[in-house]
């Protein structure tokens, strides 16, 4: 297919998202993925598998070209806090992931603490009692992990609340900029790998991935608000220094976090 004006046939699951965008376009849910505009459609289907990608008003530019691209360079453009690859996958594409993902990676966070815990402690009793004891100390590491990442998160709403209240104004502003968030929170997932694979530089590789998670919060911040680049970072912060503060507070009453 050329990109922009050129005619093609439909991939098959370019094909099964016909519903679906014709649904967003009568929402006006579209963005164009290089300069952020509304836009009334993707493409126009010419019937018979003929498309023809629809160009921008504002930049002229197709509206967003990763409608022709495979998952997976999606997913490279995304690991490469791309502005329009966060654009097509927030705006112009139905991902309801964000839940489970952001579940799944308290659990790896939960895992990974967990595992410190017991390579500090030195009880090795089989006993049942003790098995029951460190079962428990994962599922509080889950729940300290959670309230984390809410005051994490409660921190970057209440700034960017706070230093643009025009920007979030409805329920759905809201929403939209929660799930950007957990959805760009995808790199903790790779704390698993860190400690399977342990070596002397799996501390080094925690920190990375730490670093790597708050530009992709970053990213999804400016992408989602169309801000600029140091507002995103002030709101992430104030999240962090919030986050810490509750640290404090589990370790001032004596918790292992």
């Amino acid at each position: 297919m050329h990109r922009g004006a050129g005619q093609a046939r439909l991939r098959p699951w370019t094909r099964k998202r016909g519903v679906l965008s014709r649904a967003m376009a009568a929402l006006g849910a579209y963005r164009c993925i290089e300069c952020n505009r509304e836009a009334a459609e993707l493409y126009r289907d010419y019937q018979r598998g003929v498309l023809r990608i629809s160009i921008c008003k504002s930049c002229q530019k197709p509206v967003d070209k990763y409608i022709e691209y495979d998952p997976v360079i999606i997913l490279i453009n995304a690991v490469l806090c791309k502005a329009q690859a966060y654009r097509h996958i927030l705006f112009n594409t139905k991902i309801n992931i964000h839940g489970k993902l952001c579940i799944f990676c308290l659990l790896c966070e939960a895992y990974l603490r967990w595992l410190q815990l017991q390579d500090s402690s030195q009880n090795v009793d089989p006993d049942d009692l003790i098995r029951y004891a460190k079962e428990w100390d994962f599922y509080r590491m889950f729940g300290i992990a959670s309230l984390e990442q809410t005051s994490f998160l409660l921190g970057i709403f209440i700034t960017l609340w706070w230093m643009r209240p025009e920007m979030l104004k409805t329920k759905s502003d809201f929403i939209l900029l929660l799930k950007a968030l957990l959805l760009s929170s995808y790199g903790k997932l790779l704390l698993i790998p860190a400690v399977i694979w342990e070596h002397d530089y799996t501390p080094l590789c925690l920190v990375f991935i730490k670093v790597f998670v708050l530009i992709s919060n970053s990213q999804a911040i400016r992408v989602t608000l169309n801000l600029n680049r140091m507002l995103p970072w002030l709101a992430i912060i104030f999240g962090l220094i919030l986050e810490n503060g509750v640290v404090c507070l589990f370790q001032k009453m004596g918790w292992d976090v």
